[in-house]
C-alpha cells in the first residue's frame, strides 16, 4: 500500500514592529501588527514603557512581537521594521555596544531560537504605518 503525503504549504506571517520616543531619552511606547500572508490582522499591541531611548523602545516592540507570535502559535514570520540599526544588528552586520540594548539582543536571540522560519528587514516608514501608527496612539493616550 502506497501514501502519497501532501506537501503542506508553509504559512509565513508578517510582524511589523516599531518603537517611539518623544525625546530621546523620553517618553516612549511601542506598537506591533501582526497580519497573515494576506495582511489580515492577527493581532495588535499598542503600550506605553516609560521613559527610554527611541533604540530601546525599538528592541522592546521587537521582543513583545515575538512573544506575541509564539503565543499565537505563530512561528514561521518575516519581520519588518523601520529601524536599520537593529535589523543589522540582528543580521550581525553591527555590534550591539550600548550596555542597555545588550540584554534585549539576547532576549531576541532567546527568542528567535523558537521560531521555525525568522527574517528581519529593514523598511521605510511609510511600508511600516500600522506599527507607527500603534506606537503614536500609545504615547498620544498617556500624555493626554
Amino acid at each position: 500500500m502506497c501514501s502519497i503525503l501532501k506537501k503542506r504549504k508553509l504559512v509565513i506571517f508578517k510582524l511589523y514592529t516599531d518603537g517611539a520616543s518623544r525625546g530621546n531619552p523620553g517618553h516612549a511606547s511601542i506598537g506591533v501588527y501582526i497580519c497573515d500572508s494576506e495582511n489580515n490582522s492577527i493581532k495588535e499591541i499598542s503600550k506605553y514603557i516609560g521613559k527610554q531611548t527611541n533604540n530601546y523602545a525599538e528592541y522592546s516592540a521587537l521582543i513583545e512581537g515575538l512573544k506575541a507570535c509564539l503565543d499565537n502559535n505563530i512561528t514561521s514570520i518575516n519581520v519588518f521594521m523601520d529601524s536599520e540599526l537593529i535589523v543589522k544588528q540582528l543580521k550581525g552586520e553591527y555590534k550591539v555596544k550600548n550596555e542597555n540594548l545588550i540584554p534585549l539582543y539576547q532576549q531576541v536571540t532567546c527568542l528567535k531560537s523558537k521560531f521555525t522560519q525568522i527574517t528581519f528587514k529593514h523598511v521605510q516608514r511609510e511600508n511600516n504605518k500600522k506599527a507607527d501608527k500603534l506606537a503614536n496612539i500609545a504615547l498620544d493616550k498617556y500624555l493626554e
